[in-house]
């Protein structure tokens, strides 16, 4: 097994067909544009060689590049299982190794010297000065700090080497430690942030108690809405992604980690269509944000919405709430199309009449009211209440595989 790797399954072209989940994934990816991690750890089992091998030959099938997360701080026990790790992925066909750890990296360079080295946002490159030394280490691209500025990042791409690619986080949750190097979930459950498996108790909802008074729960904070400085918001740059790219960033990092595949699919398509926006008209003065991918933005779980660093830290706002956004639901997947018919798994209950969208891989939206459902059996039911049933809707229009069914949660 891989023990630093993010976990996925995928099919080898023309082969037997391997986790739907990530063929999903890699089908929305595009060149500019970097999932950081679909799940991770705990959440699942990570890669074998066998499967790591799978979803590179799958990758490399459609012209994608596959990045294999190191980014762990290991012991010096775990050290002596690096140089295997990282050579089995390497013959797997690994494109390159996300690194945060000085001894990893020449580990790498040593095991693996035909893939590149990127940094992670975990080795801390805030300033030029340190991406400079990171390119004289021999690293491809350092993903940047999550605390910088616009201006910062600038200033970096200015004085740092020209051959260095700079990466970006865009979208996705925010740790409240110093580019993710937290210690809080290691401390309170036992699941390390760093070792991919966050319990995110940044955002749990805390109280004080006052030692001699027992059971009298105070609000911690400065009002009485509670503190903000745990409860960190969602990042989402999409309305100034024309900013980001002029600041020379080149290449958009969405956190995706423990998320699912219908928020990494719905998130990617929707920075997608806003990057080939930006980059049909980059010279334009203005930068006039589709509509359609703010709306695609606010159907997945997410936090309140916040610009991060980027402005500025008086600017990364924080809101009141200790609770998620979750407007619309996931109803299922397209597995193929026929004749009329749509041939869909369940991920969530409809009923019939609900009127559903299915999302398409291309980052179109069928809007559908099924006037039947029938089980994997050709019985007519009136609902698909069971998890993971196969079921067959009608739909004129034809729908691409993999697309994601979906709709406006109901009130009460």
């Amino acid at each position: 097994m891989f023990p630093y790797a993010a976990t996925a399954r995928t099919a080898v072209p023309g082969g037997q067909p391997g986790n739907p989940e990530i063929r999903r994934a890699l089908r929305r990816r595009r060149r500019l544009l970097c999932v950081a991690g679909i799940r991770y750890a705990r959440r699942a089992p990570n890669f074998t060689p066998e499967e790591l091998q799978e979803g590179c030959i799958f990758a490399h099938a459609r012209g994608r590049r596959v990045y294999l997360t190191l980014n762990t701080l290991p012991t010096n026990e775990e050290l002596a299982r690096l140089p295997g790790v990282i050579e089995q992925a390497a013959a797997a066909g690994v494109d390159a190794f996300i690194i945060a750890d000085l001894g990893v990296l020449r580990l790498a360079q040593k095991y693996a010297p035909g893939a590149e080295i990127h940094f992670s946002t975990q080795a801390g490159i805030a300033n030029y000065a340190a991406a400079t030394a990171a390119c004289e280490l021999g690293v491809k691209r350092v993903v940047l700090a999550r605390e910088l500025s616009l201006p910062d990042i600038a200033a970096i791409r200015d004085n740092a080497p020209p051959e260095l690619e700079l990466e970006a986080f865009v979208h996705g949750a925010m740790c409240m430690s110093v580019s993710g190097r937290c210690l809080l979930s290691s401390y309170m459950t036992g699941r390390s942030g760093n070792r991919g498996e966050c319990a995110q108790p940044c955002r749990w909802k805390y109280y004080l108690v006052e030692e001699r008074r027992p059971g009298q729960y105070m609000e911690i904070g400065e009002n009485g809405d509670g503190s903000y400085i745990l409860n960190a918001n969602d990042l989402c740059t999409a309305p100034f992604l024309d900013l980001i790219c002029q600041a020379g960033v080149d290449s958009l990092k969405i956190e995706g980690r423990a998320k699912t595949f219908y928020y990494v699919a719905s998130v990617t398509s929707a920075y997608r269509r806003a990057l080939d926006h930006y980059l049909a008209n980059p010279a334009a003065e203005s930068f006039d944000l589709p509509d359609d991918v703010l709306e695609e933005l606010n159907r997945t779980s997410h936090r309140h919405y916040s610009p991060g660093f980027y402005f500025g830290r008086d600017k990364a706002l924080q809101t009141p709430s200790h609770t998620y956004v979750r407007p619309w639901d996931f109803l299922g997947t397209v597995d193929s199309w026929a004749d009329g018919v749509a041939h869909c798994t369940q991920r969530g209950k409809f009923c019939l009449g609900d009127t559903i969208e299915a999302l398409q891989p291309d980052g179109s939206t069928v809007t559908l009211t099924p006037g039947w459902i029938r089980n994997e059996d050709g019985a007519a039911v009136d609902a698909t209440p069971h998890p993971m049933m196969r079921y067959t809707i009608p739909c004129d229009t034809p729908l691409m595989p993999c697309s994601l069914l979906r709709m406006p949660k109901k009130e009460g």
